[in-house]
């Protein structure tokens, strides 16, 4: 029996009109194998030792049927999320992943390393199980709670209360609680740093030439992958991006000729550590960066732009598509 989607209660028009697609699939990169002695039970019984999979990046991409650009952008994710960020948001509308993909770029969307569909490594929970010992588990496998994200991700003061002129749904903060993972990557050996700037890397070794985008705690994966691959990052837009890893003279150098976007949104003075330091430290970055002759290394405040409102989660705010067209303008501007 057919049913309509309206019937079954899915939202409307969470996609801006037909989309023309000469490809959309899915690949990981980065797995790398390894022995675990503690793969945990089934059905039946406990399983022994073996071959399990690690550290790999699921990357979802699409291909657009006629290309308005050669240059493919990839979405990378912050701090206790997925891929999940790009695509249609938490109240229903079209997502960055479509749009800009509508717009002429192919577009690459990940979920890094223990995060998502990219999975974690379980053989230290299940090794601390059955040796009745904690003393393998990792040290904190963090996971941001709705009373942490409000203020933090500057929906508003407190959690509950909204800005007055916050462009983030509140109305849909369920929804948005529900993209929301642990950091899986903590069963990772090194953690997301020595985890994720790796795959990016190995993913632009695949797909080629690519503008990068990352967002709050991916942040420092673009500094590492600047060093990395300087000639495959074309572009990094960073979008309040963290600080808590210092960029190195290396990484300051590899910057010099690749153009960058420090994107920051409003009430960048509630006082959080993604508001006004987080700025700060990105605006030393900048600094940094021209010092060493990076003409195209600038920083800007979307209020200072027109945009006033913009939480941290500006790909998902309800002027969500207007911040796209902005970073799209300054990628065909300033990415040759």
């Amino acid at each position: 029996m057919a049913v309509s989607a309206a019937s079954q209660g899915a939202p409307a028009k969470s996609l801006g009109g037909p989309l023309n697609l000469a490809d959309e699939g899915m690949f990981f990169v980065s797995g790398t194998s390894l022995l675990s002695n503690h793969p945990g039970a089934s059905p039946a019984g406990p399983s022994r030792p073996g071959t399990v999979t690690v550290n790999q990046m699921y990357v979802h991409y699409r291909i657009p049927a006629q290309l308005t650009s050669p240059m493919p952008i990839v979405l990378v994710h912050g701090g206790g999320l997925t891929g999940a960020s790009y695509e249609t948001t938490p109240d229903g509308r079209e997502g960055w992943a479509t749009y800009l993909t509508r717009k002429g770029y192919a577009v690459y969307v990940v979920d890094t390393p223990g995060r998502g569909r990219a999975g974690f490594n379980a053989t230290a929970i299940n090794q601390a199980k059955a040796e009745s010992s904690v003393a393998a588990l990792p040290g904190n496998m963090l996971m941001v709670t709705a009373e942490l994200a409000w203020p933090l991700f500057r929906f508003g003061p407190t959690s509950g209360t909204a800005f007055p002129d916050t462009q983030f749904s509140t109305e849909a903060f369920n929804a948005f609680g529900s993209q929301g993972v642990p950091f899986g990557e903590a069963t990772l050996e090194g953690g997301a740093m020595a985890t994720a700037p790796r795959a990016l890397a190995a993913l632009l070794d695949k797909i080629g030439p690519a503008v990068v985008v990352v967002h709050s705690l991916a942040g420092p994966f673009a500094d590492a992958l600047v060093e990395m691959r300087p000639r495959l990052v074309k572009a990094v837009v960073n979008i309040e991006g963290a600080q808590a890893i210092i960029p190195t003279e290396p990484q300051i150098e590899a910057y010099r000729d690749i153009p960058v976007l420090e994107l920051f949104g409003d009430h960048l003075d509630a006082p959080v550590f993604t508001g006004r330091p987080r700025y700060e430290a990105r605006k030393a970055v900048v600094e940094r960066i021209k010092k060493r002759g990076g003409d195209k290394a600038t920083l800007v405040r979307l209020p200072d732009v027109g945009m006033k409102g913009n939480s941290h989660m500006m790909m998902q705010d309800r002027n969500n598509l207007q911040v796209a067209d902005f970073v799209l303008d300054w990628i065909a501007n300033n990415v040759k």
